[in-house]
């Protein structure tokens, strides 16, 4: 379990589980689905900040009770909140001298200049919060998480209300940190801020796991468009009606076996193509087969 550098056994609680979890070092892991699926209670459980009904967690090997676990686990909240006239600078201090008093490895200066480098806070850090932009209150966020040389970071909406830029920015950030061998948990309700980062993903859906698995694998799934010149009266077998024909998974079988059914069922077929799924469209297959 050592190898491990986190790990949910059985975790259940208030609306919650069960819901189990082994991640490695590196691995960065989505848990996608609508408001209310229980993404932030698993996190917060994760980060021992909640206590659950029955289940175990684990950093590195220790419970996530023993204070050596704790200081290993950075948590970044959806709604974050700083004392609005304190600078960038200050609140990153503020957090670095808490760190400081358990571990005196290092000064808090020096954990306050790596924790705005990882960020990219340096040119904001006289900043007071109430200035900030949505952009850099999350990276702000992100930074007291990351302070510390924390090994597993639990990040709640990371991406929540951020432009392209901004997304792909931290994006950057979080996948340089992972490359460093730290375990990352993002949580998201916009699954396509995840797709070209976790490389896994779980679909939450009141409080539980209804579908898992590499992003690859199911990014993998493709999907044969038809496009129709009218609608069709009923839809072949395993397809299902479109605005502008009909679409059907490909699992199991060929473009051209699913072309003849749809000539077999005498459908005017004016052109066909094939694409991948979406996370989002994985998300809300999942949600609506509920």
């Amino acid at each position: 379990m050592a190898d491990y550098a986190l790990t949910l056994t059985a975790i259940s609680g208030h609306r919650l589980g069960p819901v189990s979890l082994a991640l490695l070092p590196g691995e960065i892991a989505g848990l996608v689905g609508p408001a209310g699926a229980g993404k932030t209670r698993l996190l917060r459980v994760a980060a021992g900040t909640m206590k659950p009904k029955t289940g175990e967690v684990r950093a590195w090997g220790m419970r996530v009770t023993d204070p050596a676990a704790r200081r290993l686990i950075g948590y970044a909240g959806d709604n974050p909140v700083f004392p609005r006239a304190l600078t960038v600078h200050e609140v990153l201090t503020y957090y670095a001298r808490l760190h400081c008093a358990v571990s005196r490895e290092r000064s808090p200066r020096g954990l306050v200049r790596e924790a705005l480098e990882i960020a990219g806070l340096a040119a904001a850090a006289e900043l007071p919060v109430d200035a900030l932009g949505r952009a850099d209150l999350h990276r702000l966020n992100f930074a007291q998480a990351a302070l510390g040389g924390r090994r597993v970071l639990l990040l709640d909406e990371t991406f929540s209300g951020l432009d392209a830029f901004a997304r792909r920015d931290l994006r950057g950030r979080i996948a340089r940190l992972a490359a460093e061998g730290v375990a990352v948990v993002i949580t998201a309700r916009d699954p396509a801020a995840l797709e070209r980062l976790a490389a896994r993903v779980l679909v939450l859906r009141d409080g539980r796991v209804v579908r898992a698995g590499p992003l690859a694998t199911l990014l993998g799934e493709r999907i044969l468009e038809v496009i129709l010149d009218a609608p069709p009266a009923e839809p072949p077998p395993g397809f299902r009606v479109t605005a502008a024909g009909l679409e059907a998974p490909l699992a199991g079988r060929t473009v051209e076996a699913a072309l003849a059914l749809c000539r077999a069922h005498r459908l005017p077929v004016r052109a066909s193509r094939v694409r991948v799924k979406t996370l989002e469209e994985i998300v809300l297959e999942t949600h609506d087969a509920h």
